[in-house]
């Protein structure tokens, strides 16, 4: 049985960087299948055919985190986890051990496919994000990353001299397109099921581990240099800028519904370093980024770890959103700055270590404290811990789900 149906525009993705078509056709599709595959245009030539067939991206099925992001209304709060795929997983633990390490795991699109979407699978969260790490860049530009077993991310050479800042240089990109694949191969996996964000660490937070070589407690090395040689951080935010920026728009070239920037450690500054170095660098980050393969403009999330103060400046950045820490007041903020941006959070993740009881209950303070207008996704203040309970999770999502459908509903 054949069934037509008009489709005023189709969008088709791009292959090998080649501009999306729009056009305006009808089609017969074979009903009961529904599929891309039945889809097929009525008096177009063969070769449209072929690439409709091969080109079209399935429509998005839960749609609510993009619509609460742009602020639109939706029948629930939206949540996903900061670091939802990871080691609280049992599932996750397996893959990494079966891939030998972390950086071969993130390194490899297939395993990287699978552990972004274990916790999906799990849970019925609203997105998926991609599986990687924010110092991939950095790793590209010759540094050395490495994971070793409880003490975390480490460069074999650091950039803390004036011969390797002047030195640095934005890396191809090519050497990053593992993650580039991943990020393919995870919208196709995904199927449309939920957006898919696409991430990277902010200029500022790169520099960070790329000057002490690793974490640490203050970064103390990083502050100096920032107060002694403000021109020798400039050089080096200037080059991570133009990076994140290019690694941003490659993501999205490839299929990333929405993209968030970490600036895990942009709230150790001081007001006025925080303005010049991390804020402005973020700030030219975002009106880098271009249109997506359908020429829209994919929505964007800020998120500062210990920058509240700074909220009301941020939300002139140009994001769509700002992610908020367990630290800040969230109604508060809703009231002052829920006209101008989105807001994201911000459960302290140290919660979900707790009972079901007392999760379900911090969820739903969350959720009343945001209240029922448009414009919030639920997430922890910062990345979900390993020791968390997978229940307690699972606990969380459905508070959060049902809370707000009745809000919803309350508020109607």
């Amino acid at each position: 049985m054949l069934v037509f149906v008009h489709l005023p525009y189709l969008r088709i993705s791009p292959k090998n960087g080649a501009h999306p078509r729009f056009s305006r056709l009808s089609f017969a599709c074979n009903a009961g299948l529904g599929d891309n595959a039945s889809l097929l245009p009525l008096r177009a030539p063969a070769r449209i055919r072929k690439t409709l067939l091969e080109n079209t991206e399935p429509m998005i099925q839960n749609d609510t985190f993009l619509r609460a992001l742009r602020r639109e209304p939706t029948s629930h709060t939206p949540v996903w986890l900061m670091r939802q795929a990871g080691r609280y997983l049992p599932e996750y633990n397996r893959t990494r051990a079966q891939a030998g390490s972390f950086m071969q795991l993130a390194m490899n699109p297939a395993l990287a496919t699978e552990v972004t979407l274990q916790p999906l699978d799990r849970f019925p969260l609203d997105a998926a994000i991609l599986f990687s790490d924010i110092l991939t860049v950095p790793d590209a530009m010759g540094l050395g990353l490495s994971f070793a077993a409880g003490e975390g991310p480490r460069f074999e050479r650091k950039t803390d001299s004036e011969a390797a800042i002047q030195a640095l240089a934005s890396p191809d990109m090519n050497k990053l397109r593992y993650v580039f694949d991943a990020v393919a191969q995870i919208k196709k996996a995904l199927n449309g099921r939920v957006p898919l964000i696409g991430f990277s660490g902010s200029p500022f937070t790169l520099a960070c581990y790329m000057i002490e070589g690793g974490g640490s407690d203050g970064f103390s090395n990083v502050r100096r240099l920032a107060y002694s040689r403000p021109d020798l951080m400039r050089r080096l935010i200037d080059v991570n800028t133009e990076a994140v920026t290019t690694y941003l728009n490659e993501q999205i070239a490839v299929g990333a519904d929405a993209v968030m920037v970490f600036d895990t450690w942009g709230g150790l500054l001081p007001a006025a370093e925080y303005r010049t170095f991390s804020l402005a660098a973020m700030r030219r980050v975002l009106e880098g980024l271009k249109p997506n393969a359908a020429g829209e403009k994919v929505p964007t999330i800020l998120f500062t770890k210990g920058g509240g103060i700074w909220l009301d400046e941020m939300a002139d950045s140009g994001a769509h959103a700002l992610g908020l820490d367990w630290t800040v007041d969230l109604a508060k903020v809703r009231k002052t700055l829920g006209q101008r941006v989105a807001l994201q959070g911000n459960l302290d993740p140290i919660t979900l270590l707790t009972d079901p009881a007392t999760v379900a209950r911090a969820a739903e303070a969350v959720v009343r404290a945001a209240g029922p207008a448009p414009g919030h996704i639920f997430n922890l203040g910062h990345g979900i811990v390993p020791q968390t309970p997978p229940e307690n999770v699972g606990v969380l999502v459905e508070t959060v789900h049902r809370v707000s459908r009745e809000m919803r509903q309350a508020s109607a």
